[in-house]
């Protein structure tokens, strides 16, 4: 049996302000000729389909499509919910979709799989929507954070399995131990190391496949992170994109393949002074990319994002980031004003200060000293 793992696919996320859905529907029509030319038997979406808990009409358009898509190459379709889901706005079209396809929201199916077959008999794929600790208290006497619910959910997936006797597969959206988050994406699951998932907690099946994490990520050869099918940030556009192809034979796991999606544009940082940005040329590569620009002149400039824009028609983020260019003496604030031996020279201790060192250009010393001298000149006559 060959199952496609992707995960986080956060449909009708922006990116700094640009929507994303038409990039997000090329990478996911891909995502289905993956699946027609590897002859998928089944789709795990492992969590965040959507990026918000109230998804706009074209999310739900775009979902759909992709749904039938994949159930029209001939793929059972299992999809879970995630942090970033409502579960009841995700499990509300789950009992309008075709046979095949399946979403599971509710944490009082966790011990029921989704059940499918090939050669080699039956295989049982436990689906675990995303789980509140607070809203399962109740159900659930004991558990406190993500590792207790998950723990429990495992234990429900393990009896089962343990009474059927088959394959088996499970899927969650929780952040496990080992793994490296994508700084300002991923949230509301990790609070204080508190709910970090250990690694034993999926102890017992032969395939764990998670969602959560942004970047593909191996914990062990059968628990592993197929991250987002979209960069969604700077700080994630180094990492690849695509989904884990993932073989059963009749013994257990088999070959595991990363098979990667296209990049509709190239995310890319470029630091350097601002004229140096808008000239150079060893920047004209970038011009069709999304752009991060950070630029590096001691002092802020006017309207860079404008001036950006002329070049790199992309550019979505701007940010100030002065090298110094002066050596600290390492005096504080107050030596340095008690060393001052005139105003300008006080001046220049103020702004060394704010600066983190770097003191009055030429040009603002010049200004300084013409203030001052029309200071003079004034109480001169005064």
């Amino acid at each position: 049996m060959r199952i496609l793992h992707t995960s986080d696919w956060h449909i009708g996320r922006s990116f700094h302000g640009h929507s994303t859905l038409d990039a997000l529907r090329g990478v996911l029509e891909a995502l289905v000729a993956q699946v027609t030319e590897r002859d998928v038997d089944l789709v795990i979406v492992a969590g965040d389909v959507f990026d918000s808990a109230t998804p706009a009409a074209g999310a739900y358009t775009l979902l759909t499509d992709a749904l039938r898509g994949l159930a029209d190459a001939g793929a059972t379709v299992v999809v879970t919910s995630g942090n970033h889901d409502s579960a009841a706005r995700l499990g509300f079209q789950s009992g309008l979709l075709r046979d095949g396809v399946h979403v599971i929201t509710d944490p009082a199916t966790i011990g029921t799989p989704i059940t499918v077959h090939d050669e080699h008999g039956p295989v049982h794929v436990y689906g675990i929507p995303y789980l509140e600790p607070v809203l399962l208290r109740g159900a659930w006497p004991g558990v406190r954070t993500q590792a207790d619910v998950l723990a429990h959910a495992m234990d429900l997936v393990r009896t089962d399995a343990a009474t059927r006797g088959a394959r088996s597969i499970a899927v969650a959206h929780c952040f496990a131990a080992g793994v490296e988050p994508t700084p300002h994406l991923e949230r509301d699951i990790q609070q204080g190391g508190l709910d970090i998932v250990p690694l034993s907690a999926f102890d017992g099946v032969d395939y764990m496949a998670l969602g959560h994490i942004h970047g593909r990520q191996q914990l062990s050869p059968r628990v592993r992170y197929a991250g987002a099918p979209l960069h969604y940030s700077f700080d994630e556009g180094h990492k690849p994109r695509g989904a884990w192809l993932v073989e059963l034979g009749a013994e257990g796991l088999g070959d595991i393949e990363w098979l990667p999606l296209p990049v509709p544009r190239a995310l890319t940082t470029l630091t350097a002074t601002l004229d140096e940005l808008l000239s150079d040329e060893r920047f004209a590569s970038h011009a069709d990319e999304w752009v991060r620009a950070e630029y590096t002149d001691p002092l802020p400039q006017r309207d860079p994002m404008r001036r950006l824009l002329a070049r790199f028609p992309f550019c979505a983020e701007v940010r100030h980031a002065p090298v110094a260019t002066r050596i600290d003496d390492a005096r504080s604030y107050a030596e340095r004003v008690r060393s001052a031996r005139n105003d300008a020279e006080l001046v220049d201790a103020f702004l060394s200060h704010v600066r983190e060192g770097e003191g009055a250009s030429i040009r603002e010393a010049e200004l300084v000293g013409e203030l001052l001298e029309q200071r003079a000149r004034v109480e001169a006559t005064a």
